[in-house]
């Protein structure tokens, strides 16, 4: 530690404290300190000094015995942290003041010519859209990882027959299988999603500086080549003033925790006695401290409520954002506590809900026998007099009614309904009818793309295991 350094600390004066005479109230202190969360970056905060150190001695604004130095004290403190033994302290408020802080103690005033030509604005900006691109990343290979466990789910149930729903009402017979891959094409445009908003937010803001560039000779193409960047960003006002990158961010996380939040909740209800499609084991279970009986699905209930908290932490960046004029203002420090808590909790929803998945067994002959009930078969029956007697639609939609009706009063359902009580309503009607009238005929017939006949479902179960690889 030098002696500048040194007495530094003592006085207690902030790094930026030369305009000042005295430091700032505790309570100041209090609330612009934000190195408790945004110790989070230091990965990216280290990256980019690096990136940065290098270009500074290439564009010959700092020396090479400089760059060895501030290189050499970085890789320290990219060791401390790792190994745990780093301080991160409070009155140097953030992540950038304390590496930077302890940067000097480790190479004395050589430190200081790190933060030549950029300033605290460009660095967190560079250092947060650093971070949100990982996340998105991290969150893409997660998805894909449910993917797969919903794949290898429905390929042995691609043929196991189950109601299909609309209103929670039975509405035509489907396949466990196909219901499954529903959720896999949702969760592919949820990995999309975030794809595309990584492609839009990889670009530099290293650079900008405060607010208006950098008077010195800096290569910023240098510097965003470094960081796995596309480019450097074009405007130096926008670089440090907007976080739409991370408001982008979380309203893909945001619907993919709606998607999520929907399967949970056919797990629970799946689960309930009422249904008894599935099985859970006791992984993804819990039990209660006084209804010794219960098996309650609580990880799917928990991640059915994550959305709420995702959806808060877009609502409270886009609050945050919405009436700052340009450019940086220190609202803007809020910008990370619902970001990283967003993505915390998707991604433990993610593993949770491919854990469950996995774990799930389905009740293959309660589904069978709960989805010829409420008539299911009827549309079935409506195209069957449309094919076959050539009828108008409507015209054997009225008939089909007519036949529900009947069958409901007779206290049976269609494939059982006599065919004296068809040929009332149309005496063309044959006993071929009943070919058509089961659930497995039913859903065998729906043979059109992306259909639930159970060949269409291995197909795309066939096409979304060749895109994952």
């Amino acid at each position: 530690m030098t002696d500048s350094s040194s007495d530094t600390h003592k006085t207690g004066q902030a790094m930026w404290g030369g305009r000042f005479s005295d430091k700032p109230a505790e309570l100041m202190q209090a609330i612009n300190v934000s190195i408790g969360f945004d110790k989070r970056l230091a990965a990216q905060d280290l990256a980019g000094s690096r990136a940065h150190a290098a270009m500074l001695r290439k564009a010959g604004v700092i020396s090479s015995e400089d760059e060895a130095a501030i290189q050499g004290g970085l890789q320290t403190i990219g060791d401390e942290i790792d190994a745990g033994t780093f301080q991160f302290r409070e009155e140097y408020e953030d992540i950038h003041m304390n590496v930077e802080a302890r940067l000097r103690e480790l190479i004395g005033p050589a430190a200081g010519r790190l933060h030549t030509a950029r300033s605290r604005n460009d660095q967190v900006a560079l250092d947060f859209r650093m971070w949100v691109r990982d996340a998105c990343d991290r969150t893409g290979v997660q998805i894909r990882a449910l993917q797969a466990a919903l794949l290898a789910k429905a390929e042995p149930h691609a043929g196991a027959i189950m109601p299909g729903f609309t209103h929670l009402q039975p509405a035509q017979p489907v396949t466990f299988g196909h219901h499954l891959m529903a959720y896999v094409e949702m969760f592919g445009r949820d990995a999309s999603r975030f794809a595309d908003a990584r492609a839009r937010m990889n670009e530099s803001p290293l650079g900008a500086a405060a607010l208006a560039g950098s008077p010195f000779p800096i290569d910023r193409h240098m510097t965003a080549q470094a960081l796995g960047f596309d480019r450097p960003t074009a405007n130096s006002l926008d670089s440090v003033a907007d976080r739409d990158f991370a408001l982008e961010a979380l309203a893909a996380a945001t619907i993919c925790a709606t998607h999520l939040s929907r399967l949970a909740e056919e797990i629970v209800i799946w689960m309930t006695p009422q249904f008894g499609f599935i099985r859970l084991s006791d992984a993804f279970t819990t039990g209660s401290s006084i209804m010794p009986q219960k098996k309650n699905p609580d990880a799917a209930e928990l991640i059915r409520a994550k959305v709420g908290r995702l959806l808060g932490s877009f609502t409270q960046l886009a609050v945050v954002m919405k009436g700052l004029p340009l450019t940086y203002s220190k609202d803007m420090q809020e910008d990370k506590v619902p970001t990283f808590e967003a993505f915390d909790a998707l991604e433990l929803s993610l593993r949770a809900m491919a854990g469950m998945v996995a774990d799930l067994e389905p009740n293959t002959d309660r589904m069978a026998a709960a989805a010829g009930a409420g008539f299911s078969t009827a549309t079935d029956l409506a195209d069957w007099l449309v094919r076959e007697l050539n009828l108008p639609f409507r015209d054997a939609h009225h008939v089909t009614g007519a036949a529900v009706k009947r069958a409901e009063q007779l206290g049976v359902d269609l494939p059982n309904l006599p065919l004296a009580e068809l040929q009332a309503l149309d005496p063309r009607i044959t006993a071929g009818v009943y070919e058509v009238l089961t659930p497995q005929a039913s859903a065998a017939s729906r043979k059109s793309y992306g259909g639930t006949a159970p060949d269409q479902v291995r197909a795309q179960i066939q096409r979304w295991k060749e895109l994952l690889g």
